[in-house]
């Protein structure tokens, strides 16, 4: 038996223990490790049985856990109001500001050409909506308190009256056949995503994965020159991207693959002529350290990024080249690229495209491109992964991925019809017979848009481009000569399913049938189609990105606020309004991951040998890799801005509207459901979920 003060074997000394200086004692009588601890207030302790305490603790303990409590709730509050008062001062300086999305249209704000103000018809028609649901909600209160004997209008019940005469005969059953239309279309595209996922958990079950036909024989001390090297032209189109040119220039120049079997196109459409000296000197300097390397500029700006890909393919060394791989300004592919992806060609006629996965090096910049990096990690680790091992098509993501230069030729080469040229060249691809390889373990890092306003208009394209396309390219997959299957898969689910009926869907259903049916009540929408079945498409979502499930809330009622930009996006483009053909360059912040600082310092590249990776010191890297001041004056770069969104706003206080007058008759789920949606669609509006510009 042996005293010890203030522990016993496995438990921690007690707040009360310090004051009390009462010894504890520990007896050990067999092996079993019966322990009884015997304190100043005679409780014992019994390991036996869980370690229960059979008495009840003293004034002095609970007064210390009820003091560390406290502590805890006073630190939560105290963070809570914070991040109150910086929202609140952020929303004041929004509004104080004044500025709109309408008035940087109308400045011409942004990077690119063909941009035009939006047009106002959806938000006037939310705007019309918002005060027709104050004015009932207005007419309901007035009627409840007339109910209760406070007669504030004594004419209101009479209107009151015939109102809900007149929306329990006509209003009600159209909206009602309205939302039962949308919950049919809700549930179809429920059940593809279910069905994708499932096929990517098939895939990892069984661990399917695209193999080369005849995989390159690997390069050995006895035959250094093995391997599949074919000839390769990179393609780095640019636009007034000035914070991302080093750096994706760089990285394509330390490409492991022979020096004379690849060739880099850097195609300036930059109108900025300080941007052109810039980029035209770094390519410059690459030169004179060995890479093969060119610098193209075009005098006639047509076509965005198509017409840039179409007139660098005219050019006459192109005939030289089998393949041809395209990376966007901000990407950084690692120096393995095309070893890990042109092996896939060899020996396989069909093959046309091999498309690798984006990684991000910004995507726990801020909440917006944390929700960004759930979508797009589902894009490729399900979509694009299902349908290239499943049908071997999908749709081209633009850059990362690699062209068979016959694919192309045979297909028409890059048309300037549509915003989404990628997604236009894939489509015709797919209808001459060529097949896609998806690699979902070659990744390309890129940027994440961080500002709302960039992130907006980038939607804006990508989801008005493939309804243009689907009004140019439906003719002829009807007459195209491919299976029926293909036909049907390429018209009800890549364009019809997952680009129309999608956005138009999740605008109608839960931005403008849900809150109706708060003034119409005749109208139901079940408690399954608000909560349930969201939030288990939300968690399939999520799964291909397992460290975002404590978003999982914000990202549900995120996506929802995004749908009103995509639906307006989805009606330009399919009856070609103006701002269908808007084109804005995604704006890019420069940054670069720490293992990505090895691409940003040149090295003597006729010093390496035909298939090696530049091994280059580090502290060079951290020199090299800050930006070296110019003499040259520099065009004064535009201000940004954060902007208030006058639908997103309009949207935010119908969805409160309508919370409120649920709470005269449909309480629950409902009623939170419109009260955090609201309120998300209020952050959106008011610019406080991306980048914050002081």
């Amino acid at each position: 038996m042996a005293p010890w003060s203030g522990l016993w074997a496995g438990r921690p000394a007690l707040a009360g223990d310090a004051y009390r200086g009462t010894p504890v004692v520990v007896k050990m009588e067999n092996p079993n490790w019966s322990i009884s601890e015997i304190d100043g207030d005679g409780g014992e302790f019994l390991p036996g049985a869980g370690g229960r305490r059979r008495r009840g603790k003293n004034a002095k303990q609970i007064t210390w856990v009820l003091l560390l409590k406290a502590h805890r709730a006073a630190g939560c509050l105290t963070w809570l109001a914070s991040a109150a008062v910086a929202l609140g001062g952020a929303a004041r300086r929004r509004v104080a500001a004044g500025r709109t999305d309408d008035s940087d249209a109308a400045e011409g704000d942004g990077v690119g050409v063909g941009a035009a103000p939006p047009r106002s018809w959806l938000y006037a028609f939310i705007r019309g909506f918002l005060l027709l649901s104050v004015f009932l909600l207005a007419v309901e209160l007035a009627a409840y308190a007339n109910g209760r004997g406070l007669v504030l209008v004594a004419s209101v019940d009479s209107f009151h009256a015939s109102w809900v005469r007149f929306r329990a005969a006509y209003v009600a059953p159209p909206l009602q056949l309205l939302a039962d239309a949308c919950v049919v279309l809700f549930l179809v595209q429920s059940a593809d995503r279910l069905v994708q996922s499932l096929g990517c958990f098939y895939i990892h079950l069984k661990r399917i994965k695209p193999k080369p036909v005849h995989p390159a024989a690997m390069p050995d001390q006895e035959d250094p020159e093995a391997g599949y090297y074919p000839m390769v032209l990179v393609q780095i189109p640019m636009c007034n991207e000035k914070e991302v040119y080093q750096q994706s220039i760089a990285a394509v120049c330390n490409l492991d693959w022979p020096r004379s079997n690849f060739l880099v196109q850097v195609l300036d459409d930059s109108d900025d002529p300080t941007t052109q000296a810039l980029i035209k000197e770094e390519v410059e300097k690459w030169q004179q350290n060995g890479a093969h390397i060119v610098y193209r500029h075009r005098v006639l700006r047509e076509g965005y990024k198509a017409g840039n890909l179409k007139s660098a393919m005219s050019c006459s060394y192109v005939k030289d080249y089998e393949y041809v791989a395209i990376f966007d300004a901000d990407f950084q592919p690692y120096p393995d690229f095309l070893k890990r992806t042109m092996p896939h060609f060899k020996d396989n006629e069909e093959l046309g495209l091999v498309q690798a996965r984006w990684s991000f090096v910004n995507k726990d910049e801020n909440l917006l491109t944390r929700l960004q990096n759930i979508n797009l990690c589902f894009h490729f680790e399900v979509e694009q992964q299902v349908n290239g091992i499943f049908i071997n098509f999908f749709g081209f993501n633009g850059t990362a991925g690699v062209w068979r230069m016959k694919a192309l030729e045979s297909s028409g080469g890059w048309m300037e019809r549509t915003t989404v040229e990628d997604m236009d060249i894939a489509v015709r691809a797919h209808l001459n017979g060529w097949k896609f390889v998806f690699l979902n373990d070659v990744e390309c890092q890129c940027e994440l848009p961080e500002s709302y306003e960039a992130y907006r208009k980038q939607q804006h394209r990508w989801h008005s481009g493939p309804m243009q396309l689907f009004r140019l390219c439906l003719p002829d997959i009807i007459r195209c000569k491919i299976a029926l299957w293909k036909k049907a898969n390429l018209i009800f689910l890549f364009f019809l399913l997952r680009k129309l009926i999608l956005p138009f869907y999740s605008f109608t259903l839960f931005c403008i049938i849900l809150p109706m049916t708060m003034f119409v009540p005749e109208a139901e929408l079940p408690d399954w189609v608000v909560c349930y079945i969201p939030a288990l498409m939300s968690f399939l979502n999520i799964l291909p990105a397992p460290k975002s499930f404590p978003f999982i809330i914000p990202y549900l009622l995120f996506e929802n606020t995004m749908s009103v930009t995509k639906f307006n996006a989805m009606i330009s483009g399919l009856f070609q309004l103006g701002s269908a053909y808007e084109w804005v360059v995604t704006k890019k912040s420069g940054r670069s991951s720490e293992g990505d600082l090895i691409a940003l310092a040149p090295k003597d590249l006729e010093q390496q040998k035909a298939c090696s990776t530049p091994i280059l010191d580090l502290a060079a890297i951290k020199v090299q890799s800050i930006p070296k001041q110019q003499s040259s004056p520099r065009k004064e770069a535009k201000k940004k801005y954060n902007r208030i969104y006058k639908k997103e706003l309009a949207l935010s206080l119908l969805l409160l509207t309508a919370a409120a007058h649920s709470l005269l008759s449909k309480q629950g789920i409902h009623f939170y459901f419109l009260l955090f949606q609201g309120l998300s669609f209020l952050l959106v509006g008011l610019d406080l979920i991306g980048e914050d510009v002081k």
